[in-house]
């Protein structure tokens, strides 16, 4: 491994500790369910996630879960192969959501949405069979900037990809342990460690999606801007609900007009 690799290593562990400490995503007993959908950045999660398992001493149960949506040409050996080298205790899951997908979804629509609803249940439903305590997902720093402004611009709400959170029917808490990770640094780790990357040849193919257009979008704003990413995703942990108008979060209301009055003769 040569400096460059140890030092990329290094910055995507640190990445998931911080946000660990920062989130408690792991905890002694925990039997964590990682999604595998055999892009760079599950992998990656995978990696180090078992990195986690060897510094808590085994104190974490893994087991990884890749969905077979029976999408052409899928190669169904890959992640099998894979994980049995690495001795990771696995499930493959095999679901024919592609047909329903591309019987619902009208030619050059996205697919992304009915796929994620469909995905989503069907990976709920495992983790229930299986008692985890935790589903682990691989989104990474990026992807919760795209949300952001997807959800801004198309949605007309500030929300994006938390890092971890229950699920709306309480059943399942949901972690995500590349958050706090550079996409870059995703790309390069999975370079050098050479998984067997499977294409997405559903959504990831979609050249219409708004998500490339969020995507070039913040990489523009970055090469004008060094740094604005950073900046960008701070600004999610710096939040100021007196500053804004959701009424949920403060009552506006309840603001004593007395002492409106005194700031104002003051």
């Amino acid at each position: 491994m040569t400096e460059a690799q140890e030092k990329t290593r290094h910055q995507l562990r640190k990445a998931v500790w911080d946000l660990n400490k920062e989130f408690e995503l792991f905890v002694p007993g925990d039997k964590i369910m990682v999604c595998l959908s055999g892009g760079k950045d599950s992998y990656t999660m995978l990696d180090m996630l078992l990195h986690v398992q060897l510094v808590m001493k085994n104190e974490i149960e893994i087991i990884a879960i890749n969905l077979d949506q029976k999408q052409p040409d899928y190669p169904a050996h890959i992640l099998p192969a894979y994980l049995s080298d690495l001795n990771v205790n696995f499930e493959i899951v095999e679901k024919d959501t592609y047909s329903i997908v591309k019987d619902k979804v009208p030619e050059g629509k996205t697919m992304c949405s009915l796929c994620s609803r469909l995905r989503r249940g069907i990976l709920y439903d495992k983790a229930s069979q299986l008692g985890v305590t935790k589903i682990a997902l691989g989104h990474h720093r990026e992807d919760v900037l795209e949300t952001f402004f997807l959800n801004l611009f198309f949605s007309g709400k500030l929300e994006t990809m938390p890092a971890k959170f229950r699920t709306d029917d309480d059943r399942h808490t949901v972690i995500r342990p590349l958050a706090y990770c550079k996409e870059q640094d995703i790309i390069d780790y999975a370079a050098f460690r050479n998984f067997p990357i499977i294409p997405c040849n559903l959504c990831g193919s979609q050249e219409n999606m708004q998500r490339k257009a969020i995507k070039k979008m913040l990489a523009h704003w970055e090469m004008q801007f060094p740094n604005r990413k950073e900046i960008m995703y701070n600004a999610l942990k710096n939040i100021h609900p007196t500053h804004l108008y959701d009424r949920n979060l403060y009552d506006f209301k309840a603001l004593s007009e007395s002492l409106g009055v005194e700031a104002l003769n003051f």
